[in-house]
């Protein structure tokens, strides 16, 4: 592809907006290549839509808890007002709850920023030499020419490029779960985050906790909210669960609590509006997931999915979330089928995310006892785009990839970025049941 450089019509940087001097060839902050001219993107990022979701039909199989077997969420409340993090005190049934009919949709945000088609400095590529470790004091070398060292401020004393930030690509394992987030191939930075943990309960058997956020690309800041809504739900459930509490109110309480740490968020300076009047509150959404020695709980707001995949492929595989957002409306109402849905332009418009300028909080919450062993898949958007249902997850979830989850996620963010990389990918994986505590992968 011909490149034609642009130095003396560009102002600022395309990449992190500084001014340029005349004549630059890359710019002196971030080290963009200032001789690419990106294409428009292709991608269509998260957006928010005000409304609420429409009720969803729950999954086949696994079955879900027997009613008495806990308590159940409040009624949905508006993220700003939530005071504390315990759920209301109302018993939970143990069964999944039932989504309010809520007025209409009223409009959808489309002033996301424009992106260029791709940059030419990549996150590190998990498909290539993930397990290869760098020993300590070596010096490293650049990942865009391969060749140059990385000096003190990370920049390649061979070609100039700024080095990927740590968050471009994200690897942690925890007991059995493992997650990995990657910033995609066409993003400027990753948008996504995520956490991970174990734990014991009061009588000892093993606990699994993983949570996943998403970024709203409409809103302002979306890096932070992602970070502080599953550094914060992952918390609360890491500390709950060894105190007793049962893992579907924990988790109702944890989706709560990071809604009250994004909205929190909000709270910027005067000054810092005046520059950006228009701009959205942060804001992401959360999926989360606890997995026992014989429960399966799941918590959600938004788009970001989870999906149960059993050892044996031959078993019913099931998505065990319902997506907030416009396509999932449409197909609950009969206006669509679900491959027209996805397939129009405002599929991923949300109805529901964490952040004070949401309609409401809205946590869905759904326990499940599943009958054999199998992998828990918690993920964006940046994966289920390239595997979308439940049958399409389970043939690229690797058949290992309950004992050895950090090498599944690796295989799943893989498949992500071959098929495109249009957006950040995070993906957690989480054995059931939970093995006893010190195993994790091989």
């Amino acid at each position: 592809m011909s490149q034609m450089p642009q130095q003396a019509a560009l102002a600022k940087c395309p990449s992190c907006a500084e001014p340029l001097e005349s004549g630059d060839l890359f710019c002196g902050a971030c080290g963009y290549d200032l001789s690419v001219v990106p294409a428009p993107p292709q991608d269509h990022p998260t957006l928010t839509m005000t409304g609420a979701a429409a009720s969803a039909d729950g999954v086949d199989w696994p079955a879900p808890d027997p009613a008495g077997s806990g308590a159940t969420p409040p009624t949905a409340h508006r993220a700003a007002d939530v005071a504390g993090t315990d759920s209301g005190g109302n018993p939970l049934l143990g069964q999944e709850p039932q989504r309010p009919h809520e007025s209409p949709a009223s409009g959808v945000r489309f002033d996301r920023p424009a992106e260029p088609e791709e940059y030419p400095l990549q996150a590190p590529d998990p498909r290539v030499a993930a397990d290869v470790a760098v020993p300590e004091g070596a010096a490293k070398v650049c990942v865009a020419c391969r060749a140059g060292q990385v000096d003190d401020d990370g920049y390649c004393e061979n070609c100039g490029h700024a080095q990927p930030r740590e968050r471009d690509h994200m690897e942690r394992e925890s007991g059995p779960v493992a997650a990995v987030s990657d910033r995609g191939l066409r993003h400027h930075r990753n948008e996504d985050s995520f956490a991970v943990g174990h734990a014991a309960l009061p009588d000892g058997t093993p606990a699994a906790v993983a949570v996943v956020c998403d970024g709203v690309s409409s809103a302002t800041r979306p890096d932070e909210a992602s970070a502080a809504a599953a550094r914060t739900a992952g918390d609360l459930l890491l500390a709950a669960l060894p105190r007793g509490t049962h893992p579907q109110q924990a988790m109702h309480e944890a989706i709560v609590a990071a809604a009250q740490a994004v909205d929190a968020l909000a709270g910027e300076p005067a000054s810092a509006r005046e520059h950006a009047p228009h701009q959205n509150a942060p804001a992401c959404t959360i999926v989360g997931a606890v997995v026992t020695s014989g429960l399966l709980v799941v918590g959600w707001v938004g788009d970001s999915r989870a999906y149960w995949v059993p050892a044996d492929r031959s078993a019913p595989v099931a998505r065990l979330t319902e997506d907030d957002s416009w396509a999932a409306q449409m197909v609950a109402a009969g206006l669509m089928n679900e491959a027209e849905a996805y397939a129009d332009e405002r599929a991923h418009a949300i109805t529901g995310w964490l952040g004070a300028d949401a309609y409401e909080l809205e946590p869905h919450t759904a326990s499940f006892k599943p009958d054999r062993p199998g992998v828990v898949v918690v993920c964006t958007d940046g994966l289920w785009n390239y595997a979308e249902t439940a049958e399409e997850m389970a043939e690229i979830v690797p058949l290992d990839a309950a004992t050895r989850p950090l090498h599944g996620a690796r295989v799943l963010v893989g498949h992500a970025l071959d098929g495109g990389g249009h957006d950040n990918v995070t993906v957690a994986l989480l054995p059931f049941p939970a093995p006893p505590q010190g195993a994790g992968s091989a």
